[in-house]
C-alpha cells in the first residue's frame, strides 16, 4: 500500500533543533530541500540538551545511547560521517551496558556480549538460568526483527496498512505467533524465573509509559536494543550527538536559527504558508515539519484535537557534581548502575497509577550516571579538587496522576533520594553531592511537556504503532509530525527514525543501504 505524501514540498520549515527536528532536516536537506530550522532555545538537542553547571556542562535528558548507526545513517544523507562534523563523534560500547545492584546486596553487569552474559548470570544464578537467557535472548531478537522494518521503520496511515500486502500479513502473523500481543512482563517471566534478571529485561517498560505487567510484548524491542545491540557512550556527552547533527546540516546549506519561538501558523486553506516567530520574523513554507511536545504542537493548529492522549510517567532528575575522593570509594563505578528496589511491582503501579491516584515511591529504584567513568575529558576542577558530573534518575508520577507542588517538594524529596543512596553503598554522597539542577515533572511541564513527563505519550494499546498520533493529520495536508509524541515513539533511536518518516512523508526517497 502506497502512503499518502506531500506534494510539491521545496521549502521546509522544521520547528525545533531535538534529535527528530535534526534528523528530518538532514534528511530533507540531502535530497535538495531548502530547509530551515527554528529553535526557541538557545542550544540544540531538545531533551537530549544541556544543563550548565559552575565550569562544566551535563545532559539533561536521554543518557542512553542505543543503535548510533541511526546517527550515521542521518549524517549520510548530507554525504557527511562521524569524523567530518564539529565536534566529532567518537562512540564507545560500554561493558557492561549496565550495572545492576538489588535490594538483596547482590550485583549483575549487563552485557550485550552473549558470552559475557552467560557467564555473568551463570556466576549469578547458576548455568540452568544462564541456558534460560538464550532462550529469552533469541526471543527478545525475534520481535525485533520481526517488527523493526514493518512496523517502527515505516509510515502508516491507518491500521488498514496492517493487512495491506501478503508481506505485511505474514509479519503480523509472526508476531501473533511470538506472543508480540500478549504482555512483556509475562512473556519474559515464562523464559527466565530468576526475579532479579525479570526486573533487568522489563524495567524498559518505563521507557514506553507502562507497567511491565500491562506492556505489549512487542516492546521486547526495548530490551532488545538495550541489552543485545549495546549501549553506547559518547565522547563529551549526549548533546554532542545534537551538535553534530546541527552542525552538519548547517555545513550542508541548511538554515539554523536558535531563539527563534515560533508563536503563529499562517494558512492559506488547510494549508500552512508560513512560520512566524515571537520577535516577527516569519519564514514562507510550502510545507512544516512540526516536532515539539504534543501540547505545544496543538496550541499552533487552528482546530483543537478531542481526543485525550495518556501520558508516560514522569522523572526527577538531580544533576551536579561530586568530588572523585567521594566517589572513587563507592564499588558501584560504572557509566550505568541501576538499583533496584525491593518494592518493584508496587512501585510501577505508584507511578503509573490513573489521574490522582499517582505516588512517589517508597522504596525507590534509581538510575545513576556517571559519564566521566566512559569520558575522563568531563572530570572538572572546583575548589582545588578534582570533581566528575552525577545524574541519578528517579522515576515518578506525571502531574495528572500527581499533582504535587514541585516547587516545595524538590529540595525534600531531592534529599530523600541521596539518603536511600547512602544507606545503598554511596557514602559521602550527602554532603559531596553538589546539586547544581533539579528537574521535577514541574520544570517538564513549563517546556510544554504533556502532563510534566519528558517520556511523552505512554504505549498503552490505543497509542500503539498506527494507533499513535499520525505524523501525516489529513486536516493539514501540508504539515508533519515528528518525535516522541508521534509514531513510532519514545527513545533516542525511535525519534531519530521519526525524523526520517517525516522526510519521507515530504518526498524524500529512502536509499538502501
Amino acid at each position: 500500500m502506497t502512503v499518502r505524501t506531500v506534494p510539491d514540498a521545496q521549502r521546509v520549515v522544521v520547528v525545533g533543533a531535538g534529535l527528530a527536528g535534526l534528523s528530518a532536516a538532514l534528511h530533507l536537506r540531502g535530497a535538495g530541500k531548502e530547509v530551515t530550522v527554528l529553535e526557541r532555545c538557545d542550544a540544540v538537542g531538545g531533551r537530549v540538551g544541556v544543563h550548565t553547571g559552575s565550569g562544566y556542562e551535563i545532559d539533561n535528558g536521554a543518557t542512553v545511547l542505543t543503535m548510533p548507526e541511526l546517527i550515521d545513517d542521518a549524517l549520510a544523507a548530507v554525504g557527511a560521517d562521524v569524523t567530518m562534523v564539529h565536534p566529532p563523534l567518537r562512540t564507545t560500547r560500554l561493558s557492561p551496558a549496565y550495572h545492576a545492584r538489588f535490594a538483596d546486596g547482590s550485583t549483575l553487569d549487563v552485557h550485550s556480549d552473549p558470552d559475557s552474559m552467560v557467564a555473568e548470570i551463570t556466576r549469578v544464578c547458576g548455568a540452568d538460568e544462564a541456558r534460560r537467557y538464550l532462550t529469552l535472548r533469541r526471543w527478545l531478537a525475534d520481535i525485533f526483527d520481526t517488527e523493526f522494518d514493518r512496523f517502527m521503520n515505516a509510515n502508516f496511515d491507518s491500521p488498514l496498512t496492517l493487512v495491506s500486502s501478503p508481506a505485511a500479513v505474514r509479519d503480523l502473523a509472526r508476531l501473533v505467533r511470538l506472543g508480540g500481543f500478549g504482555r512483556l512482563g509475562a512473556q519474559v517471566n515464562r523464559r527466565i524465573r530468576d526475579p532479579r534478571l525479570q526486573k533487568v529485561f522489563t524495567f524498559q517498560a518505563l521507557y514506553a509509559g507502562v507497567t511491565p505487567a500491562r506492556a505489549l510484548a512487542v516492546y521486547g524491542a526495548i530490551p532488545h536494543m538495550d541489552t543485545s545491540l549495546g549501549v553506547y557512550a559518547v565522547d563529551g556527552g549526549m548533546r554532542t550527538v545534537a551538535r553534530a547533527m546541527a552542525d552538519a546540516f548547517v555545513r550542508a546549506g541548511g538554515r539554523l536559527h536558535l531563539g527563534a519561538d515560533v508563536t503563529e501558523l499562517q494558512f492559506d486553506g488547510d494549508h500552512v504558508r508560513s512560520v512566524q516567530t515571537a520577535e516577527g520574523s516569519r519564514y514562507p513554507c510550502d510545507a512544516a515539519v512540526l516536532t515539539p511536545d504534543l501540547p505545544v504542537v496543538d496550541a499552533l493548529l487552528p482546530r483543537p484535537r478531542r481526543r485525550r492522549t495518556l501520558a508516560s510517567p514522569s522523572a526527577v532528575v538531580l544533576h551536579g557534581t561530586v568530588p572523585t575522593s567521594v566517589s572513587r570509594t563507592w564499588s558501584a563505578a560504572h557509566h550505568h548502575v541501576i538499583e533496584f528496589g525491593a518494592r518493584w511491582e508496587g512501585t510501577f503501579r505508584d507511578i503509573t497509577a490513573r489521574r490522582g491516584h499517582g505516588r512517589l515511591m517508597t522504596d525507590p529504584s534509581l538510575l545513576v550516571t556517571r559519564p566521566a567513568l566512559s569520558d575522563p575529558g568531563l572530570l572538572l576542577r572546583r575548589n582545588g579538587a578534582e570533581h566528575e558530573p552525577l545524574s541519578v534518575l528517579a522515576p515518578c508520577p506525571n502531574l495528572e496522576s500527581a499533582p504535587l507542588a514541585w516547587d516545595a517538594l524538590a529540595g525534600p524529596y531531592s534529599r530523600e533520594l541521596l539518603s536511600s543512596l547512602d544507606a545503598r553503598g554511596y557514602a559521602g554522597i550527602i554532603p559531596g553531592f553538589d546539586v547544581d539542577h533539579i528537574d521535577t515533572p514541574a520544570t517538564w511541564s513549563a517546556q510544554g511537556m504533556s502532563a510534566g513527563s519528558p517520556f511523552g505519550s505512554a504505549h498503552v494499546f490505543r497509542q500503539t504503532g498506527p494507533f499513535r498520533r499520525r505524523n501525516l493529520d489529513p486536516r493539514y495536508p501540508n504539515i508533519v509530525l515528528a518525535g516522541s509524541g508521534t509514531v513510532p515513539g519514545v527513545g533516542v533511536p525511535t525519534v531519530l527514525l521519526s525524523g526520517r518518516l517525516a522526510a519521507e512523508r515530504l518526498g524524500v526517497t529512502r536509499h538502501p543501504n
